[in-house]
C-alpha cells in the first residue's frame, strides 16, 4: 500500500516541531524513508512541501535540511497570527454553521471544567482545538490553512508558558463564542484581538534573546501509517 505524501509530511513536521529533528539538521531521503517505513517518492514529495511552509531548506552541497529560523522571522510569525486570528473571529461571526458553534461551546464547556481541575496539557490541547475550529468556521480555506501553518511554526519556534489564571483564558474563549453566535464580527474581531495579545507574554523563543522578540512583537518518531497521524 503507498503512504500518501501529506501523511509522510505531517510525521516529517511533527518531529521537525518537537526537535526530533533538529535545526539545521540533514534530512536524507533515503535516511527518512527507512524511519518513517515509506519509498523514497512519498518523502520527496513531502519535503517540497515542507520547503514551501518554511520548515525545510534546500542547500547547496548540502541538500535538504531542517530550517533555522532567525529571531526576526520567529517575531514575524507571532505578529501575523495576532493579525489573522481576529480576521478568522470576524470572518467566524458571519458565516459560522450550526455544527461549528455546537463544536466551539463544547470546547469552551470543556475548557473551563479543565481550567478547574487543573489539568494543563489537556487545556493546551483544548485550546488549539478551540482556534482551529474558529478558523474553519471563518469559512475560508487559505485562511485555515495559513493559521494552522502559523501554530506549526510557533509551536517549533516558541514554548508557552502555562496561564496563571486558565479560567480567565476560557472566558475570554467564551465571550469570542458568544459574539460569532451573534454574528457581532466587529466585537469578535475586537476580543480575539484582545485575547492574542495578551497571550504574547507567555511566549519565549526556543533559541535566542526570546524576550526582546516577544516585547518587540507586543508594541518521539512516528509510523507513518498509524491512524494517529492526521495533516
Amino acid at each position: 500500500m503507498r503512504i500518501p505524501a501529506h501523511s509522510v509530511c505531517t510525521a516529517i513536521r511533527d518531529d521537525i516541531v518537537a526537535g526530533v529533528l533538529e535545526r539545521g539538521g540533514r534530512l536524507t531521503e533515503e535516511v527518512l524513508a527507512r524511519r518513517y517505513g515509506v519509498s523514497r517518492v512519498p518523502v520527496r514529495e513531502a519535503l517540497r512541501t515542507l520547503e514551501a511552509e518554511g520548515f525545510v531548506v534546500t542547500r547547496r552541497h548540502a541538500g535538504a535540511c531542517v530550517a533555522e529560523p532567525t529571531e526576526q522571522e520567529a517575531a514575524d510569525v507571532l505578529e501575523m497570527r495576532t493579525l489573522l486570528e481576529p480576521l478568522g473571529a470576524a470572518r467566524a461571526a458571519q458565516r459560522r454553521t450550526e455544527a461549528h458553534l455546537k463544536v466551539l461551546r463544547g470546547l469552551v464547556r470543556l475548557g473551563q471544567e479543565r481550567a478547574r481541575g487543573g489539568n494543563s496539557e489537556d487545556l493546551r490541547s483544548l485550546g488549539g482545538w478551540f482556534h482551529e475550529t474558529l478558523a474553519q468556521a471563518s469559512g475560508s480555506t487559505a485562511l485555515t490553512s495559513t493559521l494552522t501553518q502559523l501554530r506549526h511554526k510557533i509551536a517549533w519556534m516558541y514554548t508557552v508558558q502555562a496561564s496563571a489564571d486558565p479560567a480567565e483564558i476560557w472566558a475570554e474563549h467564551g465571550a469570542i463564542v458568544d459574539a460569532v453566535a451573534r454574528g457581532d464580527g466587529e466585537r469578535a474581531r475586537a476580543l480575539t484581538t484582545l485575547h492574542t495579545e495578551r497571550g504574547l507574554s507567555a511566549h519565549r523563543l526556543r533559541f535566542g534573546s526570546g524576550g526582546d522578540r516577544t516585547e518587540r512583537v507586543r508594541n518521539s518518531q512516528h509510523a507513518v501509517n498509524m491512524p494517529s497521524l492526521r495533516n
